[in-house]
């Protein structure tokens, strides 16, 4: 038994599914035989999903239990929220427009069963949407709010449709001219193994891998999301690329793994904001973008936490002659969120100052102004789960201050690099990137330091460290990519299975002086 149906009135319930068990709720809730039950589906058919009624607490307990619930109480609960629904509407705008174009009425509603859609009596074919279009809607807003029964009602105005309401309809609610396509829909969705939480393998757990094909400076080469790839596959899971077209999806999978540059004002926020909410295991985090990406924020947890740094002063319209006065010159001034060493300058006088720090705060009320330390080049310390997986040195371009040069074109932009042993890292570098790292959280972090003479400074704490192949992984190879992905799955695992969480070899000793 791997699905069943839950009502409160089985005998009421005018659905026959071959080998799916419908069974009452008090049954559900109170007979231990469910409980110990894994990997079980549960369609909640329930008369109502108010706030504890037996409905309402078999999606609660089926989460507790570890089962498949449609839909869960949070879906019961985001189905109601206005702010949620307004997001959906921004993520889905284009099909949306496309979709209700033909609608001859400024009001347009239908219903989903079990994934399929069904129009309300008494709207012709002419006016409603065709039956590929409401498809596709259909598909959207369910895997958007997974549930079995949902009524979907949508608005044009000033010439564009949006999302009105969302709602979650109770089986008593179905009208009676719709009863049997509902229980065809059923039959169809069920009897053909195709749940609202679709499996494409027999591995236990599936692997989103969001990138950007078209970004011109990825986190992770195409080789280097292959390794990922076999890694994932290799330990479990069923990995496959998604983009941002495939928002909707992020409740098919068990965890999300982000491979594309990322930003709080990003589709990658809201990717990783969704999966977390839906209970994905989730590198990077939310909490890590939102901290990693804003150098504002770096710049006093830092400081609070008592990480060395360079000298940082956070520069408003009103106190650029005190930052002045305290970093003297040259300096270095830089935007809250920018990547790859972009939005990052440098000023060498008081005009060059004022000029490129106006420039800077006519798109952000707050910028940072830092210490210039020059060295021939910078540390970076890969950190995952509060450990240390590689070091590599990343070396200034070619007569530049910085490891991109972004005025430069051809082999001159970037500076040369190599990969270090753990063993052959000064133990100072190793215990302040940790320091660094715990301080933002547990995910993936790559650590910005500098080294000058026996004190190290934490320049920066990226969110989405580069990890490309014969560059990151030259000393580790492919275990660099298992030892990522496997403190995924070790995640996942632990949540559904309640397994101990992946341990590494330990770092290196210090040395004694």
């Amino acid at each position: 038994m791997r699905t069943i149906i839950v009502s409160n009135n089985p005998t009421s319930l005018p659905l026959s599914v071959p080998g799916i068990k419908v069974v009452s709720a008090k049954e559900y809730l109170t007979s231990s035989s469910y409980s110990s039950i894994r990997g079980l589906t549960v369609f909640n058919l329930c008369k109502s999903y108010s706030h504890r009624t037996d409905g309402y607490y078999v999606s609660l307990i089926a989460v507790a239990r570890g089962h498949h619930i449609f839909p869960r109480v949070k879906t019961i609960q985001e189905s109601k929220s206005r702010p949620v629904v307004k997001i959906f509407t921004d993520n889905m705008y284009a099909l949306l427009q496309k979709s209700l174009k033909q609608c001859a009425h400024d009001r347009f509603s239908f219903d989903i069963y079990f994934g399929r859609p069904a129009v309300s009596a008494g709207i012709s074919e002419t006016e409603a949407p065709s039956a590929a279009d409401l498809c596709d809607l259909a598909r959207k807003i369910s895997c958007q709010f997974p549930a079995p029964l949902i009524r979907a009602g949508f608005v044009r105005k000033k010439g564009e449709w949006l999302v009105h309401c969302i709602r979650l309809l109770t089986y008593n609610e179905i009208p009676e001219s719709q009863i049997p396509f509902a229980v065809n829909a059923a039959r169809l969705n069920i009897s053909g193994g195709l749940t609202l939480r679709r499996r494409t393998s027999q591995s236990l757990y599936r692997l989103a891998i969001l990138v950007d094909k078209n970004e011109e400076v990825p986190p992770s080469d195409k080789k280097a999301i292959s390794k990922f790839m076999r890694a994932a596959e290799k330990v479990g899971f069923n990995a496959e690329l998604i983009t941002r077209e495939d928002y909707d999806r992020i409740p098919e999978f068990d965890a999300l793994f982000i491979r594309e540059t990322t930003n709080v004002n990003h589709h990658t926020f809201r990717f990783a904001s969704r999966a977390e909410a839906e209970g994905l295991a989730v590198i990077d985090d939310p909490l890590s973008i939102l901290r990693c990406t804003n150098k504002v924020y770096l710049a006093e947890l830092l400081r609070r936490h008592r990480i060395p740094a360079p000298q940082s002063v956070i520069i408003s319209h009103g106190n650029m002659d005190n930052a002045i006065k305290v970093l003297g010159y040259p300096t270095i001034l830089k935007e809250p969120d920018g990547a790859f060493s972009q939005g990052v300058l440098k000023v060498v006088n008081r005009e060059d100052f004022i000029r490129k720090a106006e420039k800077l705060l006519e798109h952000s009320d707050l910028i940072i102004a830092q210490e210039f330390m020059p060295t021939s080049y910078d540390w970076r310390i890969g950190v995952i789960d509060n450990r240390v997986v590689y070091a590599c040195r990343y070396y200034m371009a070619k007569s530049h201050w910085q490891i991109v040069n972004w005025k430069c074109k051809g082999k001159g932009r970037v500076g040369k690099w190599d990969c270090v042993p753990l063993s052959e890292v000064p133990p100072v570098v190793l215990r302040t990137a940790l320091r660094a790292a715990n301080a933002i959280g547990s995910s993936l972090y790559g650590v910005d330091l500098k080294l000058v003479g026996d004190r190290c400074y934490v320049i920066e704490v990226n969110d989405n460290p580069s990890i490309e192949t014969g560059v990151e992984d030259i000393i580790l190879g492919d275990e660099l990519y298992s030892r990522i992905i496997g403190v995924l799955y070790e995640r996942v695992r632990s949540r559904r299975e309640g397994k101990l969480r992946l341990t590494f070899p330990e770092m290196p000793k210090r040395k004694s002086s």
